[in-house]
This record gives structure tokens, C-alpha cells and sequence, in this order.
């Protein structure tokens, strides 16, 4: 698959997991965009000892997780998150308040709860974070649990 295949087959997905991670649209397309920067770098490199998808995301969320690194190391408290309104979701639901609920939970519930909602199979989830495909559905279903409960304290259903 070319690069331009795999940029189009992957942006939206990268970015949504991406802001499950920063909760601000800027800083996520900033990282979006370092992540395929590093898949095009990489490619070539690429032993397809997993899935490309795989690879991607899990390349993504060690970007996310060097930038939130660098952010704590170095906080600027005079630029507050943007709070993100992502289109094509059911009109329902408060799409940044989501993004902010995820970004709230742990560092791999967080990975693990943005792949879902990007309809990844599990076992290619567990695959990424290094869980047994049956301890991924266990930390779903308590992840949803979780932001349903955060959801219904606010308001929200």
C-alpha cells in the first residue's frame, strides 16, 4: 500500500485517537501529521510483523505520549485546550465533553477506548497495548462504564 493510500485510509483515525489523547484540535492535527511524517520515514522499514494499522496507531500514541510528556515537563498555563467539536457524530452527544472525558482516563484506557470508537478489532487493540484480547473487551466495557457514568453526572445521556 502506498503512503498516500495509507494517509488517506488513516488521518481520521489518527486524529480522533490523537485528540483522545490531547483534547485540543490544533495539537492533535500537529501530531496527527509528526505521526505520518514518521510512517513515511519508516515505511520502507516496516516488517509487516503486524498489521500497517497497528503500527500506525501505535506510532501515534507514542507521539501523544512524548508531547503530553514534553507539556508536563514544560507548562504553559496561558493557552487553555481547546475543547473540540469533531464533525459526523449522532447530534446527541457532546463530542468535546467526550474528548475530554477520554483525555481524563489512563494513559492506555485512553489508547484503548480511541481505537474502539474508530472501530479497530480488538484483537488488533490488544495487539498495540500488549493485552490479552479478553482483558481488552473486560477494559472496554469498564471504559464505557466509566464515561457513561461521567455523562449522566453532567447532564448528558
Amino acid at each position: 500500500m502506498s503512503f498516500d493510500q495509507l494517509y488517506k485510509e488513516y488521518w481520521n483515525k489518527v486524529f480522533r485517537v490523537c485528540m483522545g489523547y490531547v483534547n485540543d484540535r490544533d495539537w492533535a492535527k500537529d501530531i496527527s501529521q509528526e505521526t505520518f511524517l514518521t510512517v513515511l520515514q519508516q515505511l520502507p522499514n516496516f516488517r509487516n510483523e503486524s498489521l500497517i494499522g497497528t503500527w500506525i496507531f501505535r506510532i501515534a500514541a507514542n507521539h501523544c505520549l512524548r508531547q503530553l510528556e514534553k507539556r508536563n515537563r514544560f507548562p504553559n498555563e496561558d493557552f487553555p485546550p481547546e475543547i473540540a467539536d469533531v464533525p459526523d457524530h449522532p447530534p446527541d452527544i457532546n463530542v468535546g465533553l467526550l474528548y475530554q472525558y477520554i483525555a481524563e482516563l489512563p494513559e492506555v484506557d485512553r489508547l484503548i477506548i480511541s481505537m474502539e470508537l474508530e472501530e479497530i478489532a480488538q484483537a488488533e487493540i490488544a495487539r498495540v497495548v500488549g493485552l490479552t484480547d479478553t482483558n481488552v473487551r473486560v477494559r472496554i466495557h469498564r471504559i464505557k462504564e466509566k464515561l457513561s457514568a461521567k455523562f449522566i453526572s453532567y447532564g448528558q445521556r
